[in-house]
């Protein structure tokens, strides 16, 4: 058995020619523009919501924690996906909804806390500023019905088509028969693809509502274990939150407007 190994530098093998054909070009189907006015294509505001979505998270910090002196926040979205529905004819190309509006994304908060640092005594309590950065995820879907309508997407055709043929059997069969059918060996096929503009989405602001709740509260005097007066430490937090923000769903579109002198 022969180990030669065959290398192939183009997949598929092309008749290749010095020529450059003329492309031919006729106008699409567009409306004809009225007289004074221009067709461009912006981006259209479909419509701005107000999303809310709820949170509890349990939050566990490296080094104890005597105190939290301040949380700072950021939203940040990954995902703000609008679901519309496929053209269903020539005359079906705009839509207000309602649409499924799918959001993915998570609460980033940098955490800043005083952890206590203990003399020989006992008596006296220092502290060490430090930080932890936690990720908060979130996910939701809410129904929207758009100020905007939306242009709907037009959906992909694929159309396969054969050639009758007409071949002999072969031995074993007599000469007048024939296999009637198409021919496996070929293919045929007719197709489009349509590429619609896709909606997207811009942060506009946030609000955040929330409770941070120790859990595992230690004093460091044992005489004073349940009275608050004693300087204590934890290690573990129950966060609840409330997060409210606003995004502005776009969609790229043809708008006819009027042109300047």
């Amino acid at each position: 058995m022969s180990n030669k190994k065959h290398h192939y530098h183009d997949c598929v093998d092309l008749n290749k020619s010095a020529s450059i054909e003329q492309c031919m070009n006729e106008e699409t189907d567009t409306p004809v523009t009225p007289e004074g006015t221009r067709l461009v294509r912006i981006p259209v505001n479909l419509g701005d919501f107000n999303v809310t979505t709820h949170m509890v998270a349990n939050i566990e910090f490296p080094y104890p924690v005597s105190e939290i002196k301040d949380i700072k926040k950021r939203v940040v979205i990954l995902q703000c996906r609008l679901m519309t529905r496929t053209s269903a004819s020539p005359d079906d190309q705009f839509s207000s909804g309602p649409f499924p509006l799918f959001i993915k994304g998570y609460v980033r908060k940098n955490i800043q806390y005083a952890s206590p640092c203990y003399n020989e005594a006992g008596e006296c309590v220092s502290s060490e500023m430090k930080s932890l950065t936690v990720k908060v995820p979130f996910e939701c879907m809410t129904s929207v019905n758009l100020d905007s309508p939306a242009q709907l997407p037009v959906t992909n055709t694929r159309s396969e088509f054969d050639f009758f043929r007409a071949q002999d059997l072969g031995k074993g069969f007599p000469e007048k028969d024939k296999f009637l059918s198409s021919d496996i060996s070929q293919f045929h096929q007719s197709s489009t693809a349509n590429y619609n503009p896709l909606p997207y989405c811009e942060l506009l602001r946030h609000e955040i509502l929330e409770w941070d709740e120790a859990t595992d509260r230690h004093s460091h005097h044992y005489g004073y274990s349940h009275s608050p007066v004693a300087e204590g430490h934890f290690h573990h937090i129950v966060e609840k939150m409330m997060v409210t923000f606003t995004v502005s769903v776009l969609q790229e579109q043809q708008v006819r407007i009027t042109a300047l002198p």
